[in-house]
């Protein structure tokens, strides 16, 4: 039975780096095996304003829902994201406040401080693309982008992180550092379809 991967690139632009480590990703799950579906952040279509939780809340547009349904679907996620001011993109942190929701990716306890991780079963891969260092990022921030995803997103529903890596510099990156991170997100992407 082979695995059956999302790829979500949560880059608003169409023709960024994200995108091609994305393509060399999911290349190397195909490869071996896997079964994809993808989503582009470029192209999803929703309201990104938010007020908060509770019982007034909007329904989810058809992008939100078929967001909510892959990741429902998929053994393994991947999610590509440029790295700006610590954090991901406002708009793809639009689709996590409005879409990973209790009921979704977790559910409170009637009493106390304790919830359900609803999303269980399931891995995850991140690539974040940054024109901070790692290096810098990881001694002197602490790699708060990094920890953020992996431990208050990911593990919080119940995703057990396998790797999040980030490349970087982007602005500085010859031609040749590039192609070493395609082929690192190729060679994850295979990793991930066994």
């Amino acid at each position: 039975m082979s695995r059956k991967v999302f790829v979500w690139v949560a880059h608003p632009c169409a023709t960024s780096f994200c995108v091609a480590l994305a393509d060399a990703y999911q290349e190397g799950a195909t490869g071996s095996g896997a079964t994809i579906r993808r989503m582009d952040l470029n192209a999803m279509r929703f309201d990104p304003y938010f007020e908060g939780y509770g019982p007034d809340m909007p329904a989810l547009e058809p992008d939100l829902l078929a967001w909510q349904e892959n990741i429902a679907w998929a053994d393994h996620l991947l999610i590509v994201h440029p790295y700006w001011w610590g954090a991901m993109p406002a708009r793809a942190k639009a689709v996590l406040d409005r879409a990973l929701t209790s009921g979704f990716g977790f559910k409170y306890h009637k009493r106390g401080m304790g919830w359900d991780k609803l999303l269980t079963g399931r891995t995850a891969d991140a690539i974040l693309t940054s024109d901070t260092p790692p290096w810098y990022d990881t001694l002197v921030y602490r790699k708060p982008g990094r920890r953020v995803l992996r431990n208050q997103v990911l593990k919080f529903c119940g995703i057990k992180p396998r790797k999040i890596v980030q490349f970087g510099t982007i602005k500085t990156a010859n031609e040749a550092k590039r192609a070493r991170w395609i082929e690192r997100a190729r060679d994850m992407g295979r990793s991930a379809g066994l």
